[in-house]
């Protein structure tokens, strides 16, 4: 007991001592905190994860149904704008429809401008029409007074005079025509004698039937003919007339109508069948890419479905995928953007917002798209790839 209370009071000594001399120490004090790093340009941003995707694409299809007769393109081949990338069978027969429909439009056209060209020439070919009707009138009616009564005596006895001048000529024709009767048919001389003699009979019978309408009366038979033509020339000579005051007043209202209702409808006729041909062939909206190839040639496809796929590569941009609705809210179109890529690890590249969708996107949880234009495209960059989007903010 005795040596543990020794041993107790040389160690207090000693602590006491070893205290003492730690205070008597020179030099030593007491350690300063060191302080931390002041940030100056610290900027807020909103993280994102997004994909790469092309300013345009469209999944194209056919307007009407039908059998895919070719499909003109391949995967990766580069198209331009209007370019015809497949087309149905039937192109043929649709071909045809619009032949003949157009040569009907030319046809309607020509009849609706023959209601208005050279109405100079229609008023003198009906003038011509009245003038005749006129003179065939007067000559019916001459020869139906002939008919109806006796001439007097100075006209008979010129007719019969008339008649016998014609006969002596008739007879000069006759004699002198005989010597070259025989001859061939080609002899000038025979034509020239042959033409007299024909020339000769019908003068001597137009006197013989003038002097026999002035020295009897008609039967029946010849009055009501010639009452018939007197009726036929009358009623001709008034259609004209009607004709004539028509003409000075224009196209028929009622023909006019008619005509441009035929033109209406064939250019109808030919506008549909040209849309009908144009609907058989699917054409390139925009330059870009085929992406995808849906469908084959000899398969019937329907209006809507799916036939390939149409992108433009050349300008890509980058679509927000988890976007909340709490950071959505700090974000303003125009801010700048900071994208990286997972495929692309040694690149960044600067973009700005380009828009802000107004409505959230379907899915789980409530995530906005918003679309980050870039400033440039880098290499490797493709469709579909993951990007990641650090968009600064004020505070």
């Amino acid at each position: 007991m005795k040596k543990n209370l020794i041993m107790t009071f040389f160690a207090a000594a000693f602590g006491t001592l070893l205290l003492a001399g730690c205070d008597s120490l020179p030099g030593l004090a007491e350690p300063t905190p060191t302080p931390l790093p002041v940030v100056e340009d610290f900027v807020p941003v909103v993280s994102a994860t997004g994909k790469v995707l092309p300013t345009e694409f469209a999944t194209l299809s056919m307007k009407t149904a039908g059998v895919v007769a070719e499909i003109l393109v391949g995967e990766d081949d580069l198209v331009s704008a209007g370019q015809v990338l497949a087309r149905l069978e039937g192109t043929e027969s649709l071909e045809a429809a619009i032949a003949a429909t157009r040569f009907e439009v030319v046809s309607a056209q020509q009849a609706l401008d023959a209601l208005y060209d050279d109405p100079e020439l229609a008023l003198a070919r009906v003038q011509q029409t009245i003038v005749d009707a006129q003179k065939t009138i007067e000559d019916a009616e001459r020869r139906l007074r002939n008919l109806s009564q006796t001439a007097s005596q100075p006209d008979i006895d010129q007719a019969f005079a008339n008649m016998v001048l014609a006969k002596d000529e008739l007879d000069k024709a006759e004699e002198d025509f005989e010597p070259y009767e025989d001859k061939p048919e080609d002899d000038l001389g025979r034509a020239n004698f042959l033409s007299r003699l024909a020339q000769a009979q019908k003068n001597y019978d137009a006197t013989v039937r003038l002097y026999n309408a002035l020295t009897g009366l008609g039967d029946d038979l010849d009055v009501a003919e010639a009452q018939s033509d007197l009726a036929l020339a009358q009623a001709q000579l008034a259609s004209a007339q009607r004709e004539y005051e028509i003409l000075l007043e224009g196209p028929d209202p009622d023909d006019v109508a008619v005509a441009e209702a035929r033109l209406a409808n064939a250019e109808a006729q030919l506008a549909a069948a040209e849309a009908a041909l144009d609907d058989l062939e699917l054409l390139a909206p925009f330059a870009g890419t085929i992406g995808d190839l849906y469908t084959h040639t000899g398969e019937w496809v329907s209006p809507g479905q799916p036939v390939l796929l149409l992108a433009d590569l050349s300008h890509l941009r980058i679509e927000t995928t988890d976007l909340n609705e709490i950071d959505v809210a700090q974000i303003e179109i125009g801010d700048t953007a900071i994208v990286t890529f997972d495929a692309l690890p040694d690149v960044v590249v600067e973009g700005a917002v380009t828009r802000i969708a107004p409505k959230d996107s379907e899915g789980s949880g409530v995530n906005y798209p918003v679309v980050i234009e870039l400033a440039e495209i880098p290499a490797g960059l493709r469709w579909g790839m993951t990007a990641f989007v650090d968009v600064e903010i004020e505070e």
